[in-house]
């Protein structure tokens, strides 16, 4: 399998074209390490009740009692959300780690955010299902030169 090079588009200014070749590199990276980073705390929330969350038993209570879920799966979506989060924004594991984030988000739509339409403001689906495409791109793809798959496999 071969990595193709984005070439970057010309910029509408001209004096950009230095600046934008320069960051064009670093634009896919951003994408991955800030969408994992803002996993984390939904991770935490879960897991360990921090930043508002309930911690790991009332969440479970949720998924049980509202969702219909087992309990134990409140675990498992709040380690993929804190560990896999922290993996993404690394780009360790990168595909695996991202359908699994990829999946858990398509449950959060489809279980918790679906009934109060789309808009995130509402508790809508708008959210989870932004950072499930996310996820899902880098599942596709992988973690890009800037990752520690990278790193590994040189």
């Amino acid at each position: 399998m071969s990595i193709t090079t984005v070439t970057p588009a010309n910029p509408i200014i001209s004096a950009y074209n230095a600046t934008v070749t320069a960051l064009t590199p670093l634009a896919d990276p951003l994408v991955r390490i800030t969408a994992g980073l803002a996993l984390v705390p939904h991770g935490a929330q879960k897991l360990f009740g921090w930043f508002g969350g309930y911690g790991l038993e009332a969440t479970g209570q949720f998924f049980a009692t509202k969702l219909g879920l087992p309990a134990s799966f409140a675990l498992l979506a709040g380690l993929i959300e804190f560990v896999g989060g922290l993996m993404l924004a690394a780009g360790l594991a990168t595909r695996p780690v991202a359908a699994l984030v990829a999946g858990v988000m398509a449950v959060a739509v489809v279980q918790v955010h679906l009934p109060a339409g789309f808009f995130w403001t509402d508790g809508g689906y708008e959210y989870p299902l932004l950072w499930g495409v996310v996820a899902l791109s880098y599942a596709i793809r992988g973690g890009g030169r800037y990752s520690l798959d990278a790193l590994i496999t040189r």
